[in-house]
């Protein structure tokens, strides 16, 4: 058999890691077999050993693949002379990555499949997407917008932000998007105004 072409290896990982994170998101870990992945995805379960070589590598890649997108949503960030705004604007990334992609966004950063801890290997290949908000933090300390302090830290506390605030409207309870939205903006205007020189 030919090896199917780049594009159709990529439309077929795609669909098959989107159907293993709809079944996780909507029926839990017992859900998640290579069997209904494939029936999800309308494929055979050939076609998910053939890409991931097992469950376990199933779901490794499709906790990879949640931070590749939010890597994408960051990279489409334009860098502006205002340090503050594209930090802000990395926030804004944030949440419309969690919002696009909910059934990864749990297996990014829980344990709702107990079996699977990322190694050390995948753990570096993650790291950029952290990296990138530190580097944000930096520059905002470097220009002077922000009180000196050590960028990782405030990174730290900008990104518990996110997450928390991510996590509630996931699940509701921040109301509708325009209140999320007013929810969001708030939080961060205040976090950031505490850090700002003074």
């Amino acid at each position: 058999m030919a090896r199917p072409r780049s594009r159709d290896y990529e439309e077929l990982r795609r669909a098959l890691v989107d159907a293993g994170g709809r079944l996780l998101s909507a029926e839990g870990p017992a859900a998640l077999s290579t069997r209904r992945v494939a029936e999800q995805a309308g494929v055979s379960t050939s076609a998910v050993y053939n890409l991931f070589g097992s469950k376990a590598g199933l779901v490794r890649t499709m906790f990879l693949a949640g931070f590749e997108r939010l890597a994408a949503a960051f990279a489409a960030v334009p860098r502006t002379a205002d340090p503050v705004a594209d930090l802000l604007s990395l926030g804004h990334a944030y949440r419309a990555s969690a919002l696009a992609n909910p059934h990864l966004y749990e297996l990014m950063f829980g344990r709702p499949v107990p079996e699977f801890r990322p190694d050390a290997e995948t753990g570096e290949l993650i790291r950029p997407t952290f990296d990138v908000l530190v580097a944000a933090v930096a520059r905002c300390v470097e220009h002077g917008a922000f009180a000196p302090a050590d960028p990782h830290d405030l990174a730290v506390r900008l990104n518990a932000l996110a997450h928390g605030l991510c996590g509630l409207e996931l699940r509701g309870a921040l109301g509708g998007p325009e209140e999320a939205r007013r929810h969001w903006d708030a939080a961060f205007d205040a976090m950031t105004r505490g850090m700002e020189a003074r």
